[in-house]
This record gives C-alpha cells, structure tokens and sequence, in this order.
C-alpha cells in the first residue's frame, strides 16, 4: 500500500461474475480504499454496477447510465425511461451518480448529431434529481461544452460532477471548471508519454481534483500489463503526490475529501 490514508475510486467498472467482484472489492478495502463509484456505460456495465453495489453497499456507491456507444441502439427517452423505473424501484441501491454518459468523435468520428440527444437527455436527469455526472469525452470538446452549456445547471448543488479519465489540456480544464465541475484524473497520468496531463494535475486547484482507476483499464505504473481494479488508485494519488509535492496521505485526504462531496454529499 502506497499511502496510509484512505483512497476513493470514482470510476470503476465491474463485470457479472459475483466471485470475481467480491474478489475485487477485498483487495480494494485492503489498499485502503474507501469509497468506489461503481460506474455504468452500457446493459453489461450497468449490471456489473449494480451487482458491486449489492455485494458492498457500505463501499461501493452506484453510477448508471449510457454512454456514446449506445447512441445508435438507444433512444433517450427509453435511457431516461429505464433510469427512472430503476430509481423508482425501492428494492434497488441508491444512485448516486448518473454516468458514465458523454460524446466520443474518437471512436465514433461525424456522430455527434446521434450522440448529443442521448447525453442530454441524461444530463437534464440528473439535474432534475439533483445527482452528479460522470462524463466521458474524447476528441469531442467543443461538444461537450456545447451540451453542458445546453442543459444548464438549475437543481444541482455543489460539482456538477467529474470529467472523468481527463486527457486534455489547460485551456479545456479551465472551461470545465469555469461549468462547475471536477477533473477525474486516471493512471494515465504514470504514463511516460504523458506530460500534458501532467503539466494539467499540477496546475488544477486541490479542491477539484478525483483519483480513479477507469478499470478494468489504463491499470497505472507500476501495475502496467495488469487487468486494472480499484486497489491500484492508490498509485494515481502517489503519482500526482509527487507531481503536487504534497504527502500521499495529504492527496489521499483531499481527493477523498472533494469525492465525498460530490458524490456523497459531506
């Protein structure tokens, strides 16, 4: 364990298999881990989610929603139609977080059309419920800022919620700040060939900066090669330690501290 105080993972995502998410969340309480956001994107990962939230209540809080890569098969209203049915239904966690949602020109290039009423759509929700966003963009700046702007903030308090995995630069930062929201920083901030992302976590005030790991992927250095999982954010708080030279338990704090608030609400 890289520090000795307590970590919080805001995004993360886990598969179906029960043996192998309990697996995963002992590990994360044994590095430290306090708080994981279990995070949807699509059917698959919205169950894996849920089951997270079920096998850990007191560690793992619940993200739902649906990303850029279920805008050809998904119309908003039936994205909408299902988050509502599910908060809805008692017998099921809590929300505390739509996401993951968002627009991706990488992946999917000249779809922005087709991708912006989904992400909208769920934006608008959120807001509606007073819950936080977790947002992914890639290649789809202008994008973004175009539907945050669309769908202004009204019942949210506090963050709007993460960009989650940042990989852009200062200037993008600054405008994501300026909208009330918080940068999610991943392992991809250990990599060698990442500077800029670097040169943006030392620079970002240390109220608005998030540790996560975005598993199973971009696992960090020194795990590199490894399937990702949440016990390895305590290697992206040591990383930006150093870079912020501050102590591990004093980012360890802080970014508990802003997660807390934004996702938890104290």
């Amino acid at each position: 364990m890289v520090t000795e105080r307590p970590c919080f993972d805001t995004h993360c995502h886990f598969g179906t298999d029960g043996e192998t998410v309990r697996g995963q969340l002992e590990r994360a309480r044994a590095a430290g881990v306090v708080k994981v956001l279990a995070m949807g994107c699509d059917p698959d990962a919205n169950r894996g989610a849920v089951l997270a939230a079920r096998t850990a209540p007191d560690l793992a809080l619940l993200s739902l929603g649906f990303d850029h890569s279920q805008a050809d098969s998904l119309t908003p209203d039936a994205a909408c139609a299902f988050l509502r049915e599910f908060r809805d239904d008692a017998r099921n966690p809590p929300l505390a977080c739509v996401g993951e949602i968002g627009i991706d020109l990488h992946w999917k290039p000249g779809t922005e059309a087709a991708q912006t009423p989904l992400f909208e759509a769920q934006l608008g929700l959120a807001d509606e419920w007073n819950l936080p966003v977790s947002i992914h963009t890639r290649e789809s700046d202008e994008a973004i800022l175009r539907s945050i702007d669309a769908v202004p903030q009204r019942n949210r308090k506090g963050m709007r919620g993460s960009i989650h995995c940042f990989t852009g630069s200062w200037e993008l930062a600054r405008e994501l700040l300026d909208r009330n929201f918080l940068i999610g920083i991943s392992g991809i901030v250990t990599f060698r060939n990442a500077e800029m992302l670097r040169d943006v976590a030392r620079r970002l005030p240390a109220d608005r900066i998030l540790v996560e790991t975005d598993s199973p992927y971009l696992a960090p250095v020194p795990m590199r090669g490894k399937r990702n999982e949440p016990a390895f954010v305590p290697h992206v708080v040591e990383c930006l330690a150093k870079l912020r030279n501050v102590s591990c338990e004093e980012m360890a704090r802080q970014t508990t501290q802003n997660a807390q608030a934004c996702f938890v609400g104290g």
